[in-house]
């Protein structure tokens, strides 16, 4: 089990696909790039930007619910690769004990931002699909979150429902 950084949500061209980037916190610093929704994509970067939505959105009604239960998420863990769909698990604490519920990537990311909680991956995971960038070729730059931002948002304005048919 390795322990991620969440880097960013990026628009992976030129599908125009929507990832989260996650990166390896020690080692050998690998980037797992995992594809998600539009409407996911959006969730993350909002509390990475610390947006506030005039009602709660999915992942902070969520978050509201297990604050009021006095549950904590301690960690999500991407856990498994299978037939290139990723697996998650919420590892959650409360007065009943320890839990740990399935759940897309996605989710599980959106929710570890407004928690605060630590992001794993099982190193099987990163090793079928992590990537070590060479820093001499400089594709470990990251751009600004300002410019993540506005191609997330330009990729909003650009994408129907049409897209994310099977």
């Amino acid at each position: 089990m390795k322990e991620m950084e969440l880097v960013g949500v990026r628009i992976e061209l030129p599908s125009n696909a929507p990832i989260v980037l996650l990166r390896e916190t020690d080692g050998a610093g690998r980037l797992l790039p995992i594809f998600i929704g539009g409407a996911e994509a959006q969730a993350i970067a909002l509390a990475m930007e610390e947006v506030e939505t005039p009602r709660p959105m999915t992942h902070d009604l969520f978050k509201d619910v297990l604050d009021h239960l006095g549950v904590r998420l301690e960690r999500i863990v991407v856990t498994e690769l299978r037939d290139r769909t990723f697996y998650a698990e919420l590892e959650l604490a409360g007065s009943n004990g320890a839990r740990r519920i399935s759940s897309r990537p996605s989710d599980a990311v959106a929710l570890a931002v407004r928690t605060g909680a630590a992001i794993f991956a099982a190193e099987s995971v990163l090793e079928a699909a992590g990537h070590t960038v060479d820093p001499e070729d400089g594709e470990g730059d990251e751009p600004p979150p300002e410019e993540v931002l506005d191609q997330f948002r330009e990729f909003l304005d650009q994408v129907t429902p049409e897209d994310f048919n099977g």
